[in-house]
C-alpha cells in the first residue's frame, strides 16, 4: 500500500472552528461553570486544589509552597545540568515524564493493622513509620468524594476501611468499618481476580529455590552437536542458568531442610509449583528421564509400532485455540489493563490479553510484573504476553505460568518496536536472530500444556519484508497461531498498515491461523480486513480510540454515541479501576493516571454526526471543532488541562502540584 498521506478528517463545515476560538470557549464555560458551583458553595476557596483540604492539611501546604517552589526551580537546574548536550529524538513515547509517587500526594499514611482493626497485631511496633492513630490521620486525610463506596455497594464490605476516599458510606461510631453480611456471604469464595503473586511463591522465586524441570531437560539439548550439524548451538545465558538448573532444592518430607546437590549426582527431590501457586510436600523428578534425556538414547521397542512409537504424547493434551472470525483485543501497554478490558468485553471483544510481561522480572518474582498477568472473571478467553531474547529465561518463564495462573494461551512478542527491547534483543529483534526465536518457541511449547501464540510484524527496515519467510517457520516450530502487524519497525505508525501483505502471508501460514492487525476503526475495516483471508482480527489503538468498535464490527453498525454515554463509559472505568486499584487516595490516584493516558487515545474520536462522510479513519488527523454540546467539546480537547478537567468530574480535585504527561506521542498522523 502507498503512504499515507497527513489527511484531515472531513467534519461538517458548521462545526469546524480555529484553535482560538475552541479553547476560548472551552475557558468560558469552565468560568461560567465555577461561578455556579461557587454559589452553591458558598465562601469557600475558588482553588480547586485547596477546596477539599481540611485545615491542618491547608497549613501545611501553604506553608510549603515558597519551599516547594524554590526545591522545584533547583532541581530543574540540577536535572539541566546533567543532561546530555546532545539527545537522540524520542521516538513514540515521552522519556523522562514527571512521576508522580504515593508519598506525593499522602505524606501521612495510616498503618495497615489499624485499616484493619486489629492494631494490636503490628509486626514493627513502636517502631512502624505509619500513623496508628485514626483521629491524627483524619484531621489530614483528604475530604471524601462522594457518598457511595463501589467496594460496599458491591460486595458489602470496603478493605479499605477509614482511609477510603468514599468512607463516609461504610463508617459507623468510632471510625468502625461497616459490613453488609448478606453481601459478604453471596461474594464469598468467588473470586474476581485471578493469577494473583502469593507471598510463598514470591519468595521461592526470590531465593531462586523453584525447580524448573521440564525446562532443564530441554535446555540440556541446546548445548549438544546436532544432527545438522550445528555444533555449540547454546542458549545465551545458559552458562549462569546451568546452575540453576541442577541445584534444584532438595526436599525431605517438606520444603524445609534443603540440601543443594552438586552437577552430576542423581537427580534430587525438587520443590515445584502445583497447578493453583502452592508448593507440595515434594514432587520426586524421575531420574530415570533426565539420565534418558542426558544420554540422548532411543528406548528399542519389541512388537507392533504404535502412535507412542511415533508420536511424542503429552501428559496433558493441549487445547485448540478457536480465533476463527473472532474479535481480538491486542496487548495493549500502560492502557490494555484489566479495568480497560472489561469495558471492551462488555463491548463484545471476543479474546483478550494481558500487557506485555518481561520474563526475567516474573521469574524474579516483580509483584508489578505479575500484576500484568492478572484475569477478571468475564474473561472467558485470555492469554498472556511475554518478552524476552533468550531460551532459557522464556522457557522457565513458560513453565512457571504453566503450573501457577489460570490462561488460556501464551502469546510471544515479536513486534515490540521500542529501543529499551529491541537492543536487548528482544521484540522485534528475533526476528533477525532466526536460532534464537526456534529455541524459544520450541523450548515454550515443549513445556507448555496451553497453545503457544506468536505476534510479529512485517520486518524491522521498512521496505524489507520478513514476515513471509518466518511464519513457515513458526508454524514448523509448533506455535498454534501467529498475529501479524501490517507495519515494520522503523515504520512505527507512520504509514498505513499493509493489509495486502497480510493477505499473502495468511496464505503462507495456512493451515496455521493468521490474525491480521492495523488500522481498524470501524466495521467497514473489520469487513475489508476478514476479506483478506485472515482467521480473525485483532485491534488495537481503535479499541483505544473507541472501544464501542466490538459492538459496531458485530451489529454492522455506526454508532453516534452521545457525550453522556461516552461519560457513562469513563464513569464504569472509574468504578472498575476502584474495585481494582483500591479506593483510597493511592487507588483513586492510580485509577486517575491510567484514565489520563486513555484520555490521550479517547480524544481523537470525532462523533459519527459531524463527519461528511463515514466512516473516520485512523490516520485522518481531527481539526479543531465544536461538538454539539459543551461535554462532546471538552473530550474533543487535545490539552493535558481538559483531561484532567474530566477526570476531576470522576474522581474529585487533583492533589496540590499534580502533573501529567501521557506516554505515548500522537505521532499517528504524518
Amino acid at each position: 500500500m502507498e503512504a499515507a498521506g497527513g489527511g484531515v478528517a472531513p467534519i461538517r463545515a458548521p462545526y469546524l472552528t480555529s484553535k482560538e476560538q475552541f479553547h476560548a470557549y472551552l475557558k468560558a464555560e469552565r468560568e461560567s461553570r465555577n461561578q455556579e458551583n461557587n454559589q452553591h458553595d458558598g465562601e469557600e476557596d475558588s482553588s480547586s486544589n485547596d477546596q477539599t483540604e481540611p485545615p491542618a492539611k491547608q497549613m501545611k501546604l501553604d506553608g510549603g509552597d515558597q519551599v516547594r517552589k524554590q526545591g522545584s526551580q533547583e532541581e530543574v537546574v540540577k536535572e539541566e545540568e546533567k543532561k546530555p548536550q546532545e539527545r537522540k529524538r524520542a521516538r513514540g513515547q515521552n522519556k523522562s515524564r514527571p512521576c508522580m509517587k504515593p508519598n506525593h500526594y499522602e505524606k501521612d499514611r495510616l498503618c495497615q493493622s489499624v485499616i484493619q482493626e486489629c492494631a494490636e497485631k503490628c509486626y514493627f511496633g513502636s517502631q512502624c513509620r505509619f500513623l496508628h492513630d485514626v483521629g491524627e490521620y483524619m484531621a489530614v486525610k483528604p475530604s471524601d468524594l462522594g457518598d457511595s463506596c463501589v467496594l460496599f455497594k458491591t460486595f458489602g464490605k470496603c478493605i479499605y476501611g477509614v482511609t477510603c476516599r468514599f468512607a463516609r458510606a461504610h463508617l459507623g461510631e468510632d471510625y468502625r468499618n461497616i459490613i453488609n453480611e448478606d453481601l459478604v456471604k453471596q461474594w464469598e469464595g468467588k473470586p474476581l481476580v485471578r493469577n494473583s503473586l502469593s507471598k510463598e511463591l514470591q519468595q521461592r522465586l526470590r531465593k531462586k529455590k523453584v525447580c524448573f524441570d521440564k525446562s532443564s531437560k530441554y535446555l540440556s539439548h541446546l548445548g549438544k552437536p546436532s544432527s545438522a550439524g550445528n555444533v555449540g548451538n547454546k542458549a545465551a545465558g545458559n552458562s549462569t542458568g546451568q546452575k540453576r538448573m541442577t541445584t534444584c532444592t532438595a526436599a525431605k518430607g517438606n520444603v524445609e531442610g534443603v540440601e543443594v546437590k552438586p552437577p552430576g549426582e542423581e537427580a534430587p527431590e525438587c520443590v515445584s509449583v502445583s497447578e493453583k501457586g502452592e508448593a507440595p510436600e515434594s514432587v520426586v523428578l524421575q531420574s530415570s528421564c533426565l539420565a534418558d534425556a542426558s544420554k540422548d538414547s532411543t528406548p528399542k521397542t519389541i512388537g507392533p509400532v504404535t502412535d507412542e512409537d511415533v508420536i511424542k504424547l503429552r501428559a496433558c493434551e493441549k487445547k485448540r485455540l478457536d480465533i476463527q472470525g473472532k474479535l481480538y483485543l491486542a496487548p495493549l501497554t500502560t492502557c490494555g489493563n484489566l479495568p480497560f478490558r472489561r469495558i471492551c468485553k462488555r463491548f463484545g471483544a471476543d479474546v483478550t490479553c494481558g500487557e506485555m510481561a518481561v520474563c526475567t522480572n516474573l521469574l524474579q518474582g516483580q509483584s508489578s510484573e505479575w500484576a500484568l498477568l492478572k484475569r477478571h472473571y468475564t474473561e472467558d478467553l485470555f492469554g498472556v504476553q511475554l518478552e524476552g531474547a533468550f531460551p532459557d529465561t522464556m522457557t522457565r518463564c513458560a513453565e512457571l505460568l504453566n503450573q501457577t495462573i489460570e490462561m488460556d494461551f501464551v502469546d510471544i512478542n515479536v513486534g515490540c518496536p521500542i529501543d529499551l527491547v529491541y537492543k536487548k534483543g528482544g521484540g522485534c529483534a528475533l526476528m533477525n536472530r532466526s536460532n534464537k526465536f526456534e529455541q524459544i518457541v520450541r523450548g515454550m511449547n515443549s513445556v507448555l500444556d496451553v497453545p503457544l501464540t506468536v505476534k510479529i510484524r512485517t520486518g524491522v527496515q521498512e521496505k524489507v519484508n520478513l514476515a513471509h519467510k518466518v511464519i513457515p517457520n513458526i508454524r514448523k516450530w509448533g506455535a498454534s497461531m501467529v498475529t501479524l502487524h501490517g507495519r515494520s519497525r522503523e515504520q512505527r505508525y507512520t504509514k498505513v498498515a499493509d493489509w495486502e501483505y497480510i493477505a499473502e502471508c495468511a496464505k503462507l501460514a495456512s493451515p496455521m491461523p493468521l490474525v491480521g492487525n492495523g488500522d481498524i476503526l470501524s466495521y467497514e475495516d473489520a469487513n475489508r480486513a476478514m476479506q483478506t483471508g485472515v482467521s480473525g482480527i485483532m485491534i488495537a489503538r481503535g479499541a483505544l480510540i473507541k472501544p464501542w468498535i466490538f459492538t459496531e464490527a458485530k451489529e454492522q453498525r455506526h454508532w453516534d454515541i452521545s457525550s453522556n454515554e461516552r461519560l457513562d463509559i469513563l464513569k464504569d472505568f472509574t468504578n472498575y479501576g476502584l474495585e481494582h486499584w483500591g479506593s483510597d487516595t493511592q487507588g483513586v490516584e492510580k485509577t486517575r493516571k491510567f484514565m489520563l493516558e486513555w484520555l490521550s487515545f479517547l480524544c481523537r474520536y470525532i462523533p459519527a454526526g459531524l463527519l461528511e462522510y463515514l466512516p473516520q479513519k485512523i490516520n485522518e488527523r481531527p481539526p479543531y471543532y465544536m461538538g454539539r454540546d459543551y461535554l462532546e467539546t471538552l473530550m474533543a480537547s487535545q490539552n493535558v488541562d481538559d483531561w484532567i478537567k474530566i477526570s476531576e468530574m470522576l474522581l474529585g480535585p487533583v492533589p496540590a502540584n499534580f502533573t501529567f504527561l501521557p506516554k505515548h506521542k500522537a505521532n499517528s498522523y504524518r
